[in-house]
């Protein structure tokens, strides 16, 4: 295991977290957290973890937070919408 791996995915937990309750990603978010944080608590246990498990949460995890991003609104088309 990589330790450039192992921070990606105490990246991607923290990413996680910060999303907005009302996301309506927020709750596949919580899920891949939770198993993100399990996989690095097996790690620093020194836990053999199969790297073919990370592949797909890491994948997971960017899905995520990508759709997650995209509900963000425009700030631009708000201005032009409300500030005129």
């Amino acid at each position: 295991m990589k330790k450039t791996d192992i921070e990606l995915l105490r990246l991607l937990a923290r990413r996680l977290e910060r999303l907005n309750v009302d996301s309506l990603w927020a709750r596949r978010a919580s899920g891949t957290r939770g198993n993100i944080i399990k996989v690095v608590a097996e790690i620093e246990a020194g836990k053999e973890v199969d790297t073919e498990r990370l592949s797909p949460l890491i994948e997971r995890a960017f899905k995520v937070l990508e759709h997650a991003a995209q509900e963000i609104p425009d700030v631009d088309e708000i201005r032009k919408k409300y500030c005129r």
